[in-house]
C-alpha cells in the first residue's frame, strides 16, 4: 500500500506539464501532503486521492513554490464540508508565516471551519515528524536561503526508505537524512546558491549509498536543458530518472 505520488516536478518556475514540486505520500492510515501548490484539491483529485483522506501537511519552508496553494487548500476543503482535523508541520519560522498569512484572509471568521492544529518542529536533526503504523517521517534541517527542512521516510511494514532533500545546498545533513536509502529525491535546480546541481545530487546519493537517485525541482519548460540524468550519473553509479508529474513510487 505506500506509495508516494510526484504532484508536481518543476523548480520555482512552472510549466505547462510540470507543477512546482511537491508529492503526497499514501499510507493505510495516513495521507501526507509534501508542500503545498497550485489547485491541490484538483492536483490530488488527477492523483486518484480523496482530499477528505488528507491527513497531515509538512510544510518544509516558506517560498511561495512550496506554500502557495495551502490558503486555497483549506478554503476549498472547508466549502467542501470537510469536518475531519488536519495537521500542519513545519519550523517556527515557516508556521509563523502560515499563520500570519491566513490570518490576513481572516480564517478565524470562517464559520464552522474544521480543525487545524500546527506542530512546530525544532531545528535539529532527525527530529520525529509523524510516527505512525504506516510510516515514521523526520526532518532535518537544509542549506536553503531560509528555514528548510528535508525529510526521511522509513515505511514500517516493508522497511523501506525514501529521503527528500527539498530545496537546499549540498551538505552532510541530506547525506545523513538519505544513509541507506532505497530512494533519495534530491533537488537538481543548479549549481547557485541555495540550491544544487544535478551532478552535486549525484555526489550526495553516492556518499549516502542511497539505492536510486530521482531528480526533482529542475527547470522545465523553455527554461530546461542539458542532460541532467547523464550529469548525475557522472558522480553516480546507481540508477537515475527525473521525476515527473504523477509518478508513482511504490514501496510495498
Amino acid at each position: 500500500m505506500p506509495k508516494v505520488i510526484i504532484l508536481g516536478s518543476s523548480n520555482a518556475i512552472p510549466s505547462t506539464d510540470h507543477e512546482n514540486t511537491h508529492m503526497v505520500v499514501v499510507g493505510q492510515e495516513r495521507t501526507v501532503l509534501v508542500d503545498c501548490v497550485s489547485n491541490p484539491i484538483l492536483r490530488l483529485e488527477k492523483a486518484g486521492l480523496d482530499f477528505n483522506n488528507l491527513t497531515d501537511l509538512i510544510v518544509t519552508h516558506f517560498h511561495p513554490d512550496h506554500v502557495s496553494g495551502l490558503p486555497l487548500l483549506l478554503m476549498d476543503m472547508w466549502l467542501m464540508g470537510r469536518r475531519k482535523p488536519i495537521n500542519i508541520y513545519g519550523l517556527h519560522h515557516t508556521l509563523d508565516r502560515i499563520e500570519n498569512l491566513m490570518g490576513f484572509y481572516g480564517w478565524a471568521d470562517w464559520p464552522d471551519f474544521f480543525p487545524v492544529a500546527f506542530y512546530r518542529l525544532p531545528a535539529q536533526e532527525m527530529t520525529t515528524v509523524i510516527d505512525s503504523a504506516d510510516f515514521r517521517i523526520f526532518s532535518s534541517p537544509v542549506r536553503h536561503f531560509l528555514p528548510t527542512i528535508g525529510l526521511r521516510f522509513e515505511f514500517n511494514h516493508t522497511k523501506k526508505v525514501m529521503a527528500y532533500s527539498c530545496d537546499t545546498e549540498p551538505c552532510a545533513q541530506v547525506i545523513r537524512l538519505a544513509d541507506g536509502a532505497d530512494v533519495l529525491i534530491h533537488e537538481a535546480a543548479g549549481p547557485v546558491r541555495g540550491h544544487s546541481s544535478a551532478a552535486q545530487a549525484g555526489e550526495i546519493a553516492s556518499q549516502a549509498e542511497a539505492g536510486k537517485l530521482y531528480l526533482i525541482h529542475y527547470p522545465t519548460g523553455r527554461y530546461a536543458g542539458g542532460d541532467l540524468v547523464a550529469e548525475a550519473k557522472q558522480r553516480y553509479q546507481g540508477e537515475v530518472a527525473l521525476a515527473h508529474d504523477f509518478m508513482e513510487l511504490d514501496f510495498n
